[in-house]
């Protein structure tokens, strides 16, 4: 779609239908804004401050039709640990990194890159997220106060752990309703937004029956303004700017793939098509723009996508309409809101971080006891462990070396022998290269050929025609076999090269070191030129006789050899 395409379906028939799917949606997004910025260190505020503003701006620019935006789970470990150690400003500072880093990713087209990144990688660190996001409520859920945040897994269960004692059974309480609500209601009335409904009836029930005794909003973080904070321009510098780099190209990463998958749900549930580069610049200009008004960073959300698509959403307006009615609920109802219990959200995200564990694909992954395996277990315990950076680096790191291992297990080099009887032609050695030359693969193919060529033959003879690819590393280490045939006077011939490897050593001149007489398309034609090259004297006093012509030249029949040899390499070379 070109132009205002995502908008093209936009008519006063359809309106009907993207305010409905946005009313929905927005009543959706509203607890999950609070509890995901709560889970991230800061007020509950800045999670909808970027619901608004975020929301709004990735549906008017993104690149899929029918994408929700907004705060995730995701994002929870990174933007916790930025707080914990550089604190909020620098989080929005981050943020706008980040997005400025996905608009020039979408400007340069790497959003295909992404697509790029192992299965094992993204589920394993996923999963971790799950484990954070869920143990990081358990202390809500208890009701325990003056816990201290930490960076370390085990020093937040560890503070969980000495503060046992001061278990508040009202917040428990409260936590099971909200949690029974939201486990319940969706069998019985699916279309009706259970996390709300469950936040609602135990806050109510809270303020009914336990006040005072249980933690809010207001009594932890204040108050929710009721309007949208002022434009204001975070404090940047270049130590800022290198400080959090390597955080906002986490926050990025993580912000491309999950808003790229939702956009790729939406197109298996639609049958309609997004544009990935352009999906990433509407993305990255709404995480430029969103910090200016204290928002945290925004990606797509799939659960909030599937649910605007299943409530009738047929434009992006939908999702423009989604940030509107969170800005309504903001400007009418934020008193209100400053009156919810922490108990009460804690189950919500205790459910989010439950359905994005990907517990079946983990265990799908780990029963095949491969790489892949392994490279999901370290990822996973990385990112419980450490932080999702090194997780990411790592899983990415050891993942690239175990394909680099197999593709190198892929490359097989063949001496072939021309008799059926294991005859061999001591002046012209042939062999076929299966699979990638690459530099995984580079040394053992030079290592191949040179240690089994007892004595320098007058021909080599590679067959190509099962290598499709080769890199810089591969060209290098044929050229040292080149070079060293033709220091020793040999030739070396190359027939059935494919298309990449071809145009590579046109580019690097080593075809033309070569010869581009010696590249033959057919074996046959090779073996025929390769034979007419032979030295005549050393064939009549070879008694291999591996090729039918060799009788010609053998001394029991001294003839000249045929012009026009017919090659007689078995059929399956």
């Amino acid at each position: 779609m070109k132009g205002t395409g995502r908008f093209q379906r936009v008519h006063v028939q359809t309106l009907r239908h993207d305010l409905t799917a946005g009313l929905v949606v927005g009543v959706v997004a509203i607890p999950l804004a609070m509890a995901f910025a709560i889970a991230s260190g800061v007020k509950p505020q800045y999670g909808i401050y970027s619901t608004i503003i975020a929301g709004f701006l990735i549906s008017l620019l993104g690149g899929s039709r029918f994408q929700i935006g907004g705060p995730t789970g995701a994002f929870i470990p990174v933007l916790l640990g930025i707080v914990i150690q550089f604190g909020y400003e620098k989080l929005l500072i981050a943020g706008m990194l980040a997005g400025l880093i996905l608009v020039l990713m979408g400007v340069f087209k790497l959003g295909v890159l992404i697509q790029y990144i192992p299965r094992p990688v993204t589920i394993g660190f996923t999963s971790g997220i799950a484990v954070i996001i869920f143990s990081g409520q358990i202390s809500n859920f208890l009701g325990l106060r003056g816990l201290q945040s930490h960076e370390s897994f085990w020093d937040n269960m560890k503070e969980i752990g000495m503060h046992l004692y001061a278990v508040n059974l009202y917040s428990i309480l409260t936590a099971l309703l909200s949690l029974a609500v939201i486990l319940i209601l969706p069998r019985f009335l699916p279309k009706i937004p259970a996390s709300l409904i469950g936040l609602l009836v135990s806050s109510l029930m809270a303020s009914l029956f336990f006040g005072g005794k249980v933690a809010t909003i207001g009594s932890t973080f204040g108050a929710i303004p009721s309007s949208l904070p002022s434009l204001t321009l975070p404090t940047i510098t270049i130590d800022n700017i290198l400080e959090l780099l390597p955080a906002a190209l986490v926050i990025a990463m993580l912000g491309g793939i999950e808003s790229l998958l939702s956009a790729v749900v939406a197109d298996g549930m639609t049958g309609t098509r997004h544009n990935s580069n352009r999906e990433l610049i509407g993305q990255g200009i709404a995480n430029l723009i969103t910090p200016l008004f204290g928002g945290i960073p925004a990606t797509g959300a799939i659960a909030r996508t599937a649910t605007n698509i299943k409530n009738g959403a047929v434009s992006p307006v939908s999702g423009m309409v989604h940030g509107l009615v969170v800005l309504l609920v903001l400007l009418l109802l934020a008193p209100w809101a400053s009156l919810i219990p922490l108990a009460s959200m804690a189950p919500i995200l205790m459910v989010v971080a439950w359905n994005m564990s990907e517990r079946r694909d983990f265990a799908h992954v780990l029963k095949t006891r491969t790489s892949d395996s392994l490279v999901l277990v370290i990822t996973f315990l990385l990112t419980v462990f450490t932080n999702l950076t090194t997780a990411v680096e790592a899983g990415l790191g050891l993942a690239v070396i175990l394909f680099v291992k197999r593709m190198s297990d892929n490359l097989v080099v063949t001496k072939v022998l021309p008799d059926s009887h294991g005859h061999d032609c001591p002046q012209i050695h042939i062999y076929t290269i299966e699979g990638p030359l690459f530099f995984g693969t580079a040394h053992r193919f030079e290592k191949s050929i040179m240690d089994t060529i007892p004595l320098h033959p007058r021909i080599l003879l590679l067959r190509m025609g099962k290598m499709p690819f080769m890199d810089s590393t591969g060209e290098s280490n044929l050229a040292s076999i080149v070079n060293h045939f033709n220091k020793s006077g040999g030739t070396v011939l190359i027939s059935d090269i494919q298309p990449q490897p071809r145009e590579y050593l046109k580019k690097t001149g080593l075809s033309e070191r070569i010869g581009e007489s010696q590249f033959f398309e057919h074996t046959g034609e090779a073996i025929s030129a390769a034979l007419e090259r032979l030295d005549q004297p050393k064939c009549r006093a070879c008694k291999h006789l591996a090729y039918r012509e060799c009788t010609a030249l053998s001394s029991c029949s001294p003839k000249p050899l045929d012009t026009k040899p017919v090659p007689s390499l078995p059929a399956n070379h």
